[in-house]
């Protein structure tokens, strides 16, 4: 008779894994908070006599010279990947970064934060709009919902038969910032994994500053700061503090720490995990603004999350 096998020891790798996972998430939530607050930051730049482009500018500019040093570290044997990406990297920062987050910046100056990202964040019903009319195949009853649901939720968003009016210009810049949104999933997700993360990043904030500085010095984008105080919450502060705030937490440490959860969790987890953003952006406009959406847009708001969420789960559910 055979002698009971003993159970099996579990390795240091295997007893690292739940705590590994539980602080990715813990980084995760990080990531989408400091990104979230941007609007915040932006806002009190733009009232404070900063026009988007330059806002937009200084933030890609700051970001790119504070991530240059570690980018140089890791693409170290890498560097010939760069010339198999130009053409995502072009597109990524043109696109991806400029053209959304200036679009985005002009929508906050004409809508409440946490409006003008919901509709930034329509972007993956965009997404299955496009990838339909490319296949000519129809998408899964799940994706159709979840597309349904989301436009629903823009409808109350937008609030059309409310006392509170929305800015029509200011959600066309929200849909132009969708727009870009959309092609940063598309390139990002084109790239060879030979191009490391912080390399796309920084590449395409480099991109992104010079394109907006050539805009500037051609007077094609309007280029105007304000150094006088901004208010944030009840605190009256120096414009310096809100645009370090936007360029090292909402740029530099929202990179940084999203590629760690991404690596650490994966891109399926960290992806539902940072829609978490809309609900920050909103918690920030509060604190910091004192803006607070109406109670059919916030409802507009989560329709429009839960949209994304089946859209996600059956594309997740599909590979």
């Amino acid at each position: 008779m055979s002698e009971p096998t003993a159970p099996a020891v579990p390795t240091v790798a295997q007893r690292a894994e739940p705590r590994r996972g539980f602080n990715g998430i813990g980084v995760a939530l990080f990531s989408s908070a400091v990104f979230g607050v941007s609007g915040s930051f932006a806002k009190a730049l733009l009232e404070a006599g900063w026009t988007p482009g330059a806002a937009v500018t200084a933030r890609m500019g700051g970001a790119s010279l504070i991530l240059l040093i570690p980018t140089l570290w890791a693409m170290r044997g890498h560097w010939g990947s760069l010339k198999a990406n130009l053409k995502s990297i072009l597109l990524f920062g043109i696109f991806g970064i400029a053209a959304c987050q200036f679009f985005y910046f002009q929508a906050v100056e004409r809508l409440d934060v946490g409006v003008a990202l919901l509709l930034e964040y329509l972007a993956p019903v965009l997404i299955v709009m496009v990838l339909w009319a490319r296949s000519r195949r129809r998408p899964a009853p799940l994706t159709i919902g979840g597309t349904l649901l989301s436009l629903v939720g823009l409808v109350a968003v937008l609030d059309l038969a409310g006392d509170q009016r929305v800015d029509p210009i200011g959600v066309l810049w929200g849909f132009g910032a969708a727009v870009g949104l959309a092609v940063y999933f598309f390139v990002s997700a084109r790239t060879t994994d030979a191009l490391p993360p912080v390399g796309l990043a920084t590449g395409g904030l480099l991109v992104g500053s010079i394109l907006m500085g050539l805009l500037g010095a051609f007077g094609v984008v309007p280029m105007a700061v304000g150094f006088g105080p901004v208010d944030l919450a009840s605190w009256r502060t120096e414009w310096w503090v809100a645009l370090g705030g936007l360029i090292l937490f909402s740029t530099v440490l929202s990179y940084v720490t999203g590629i760690m959860a991404a690596r650490s969790l994966g891109s399926k987890l960290a992806s539902f995990i940072s829609l978490t953003e809309v609900l920050f952006a909103v918690l920030w406009a509060w604190l910091l603004l004192g803006e607070l959406p109406a109670g059919i847009q916030l409802l507009g708001g989560l329709l429009i999350v839960g949209g994304v969420l089946l859209v996600r789960a059956d594309e997740l559910r599909g590979r």
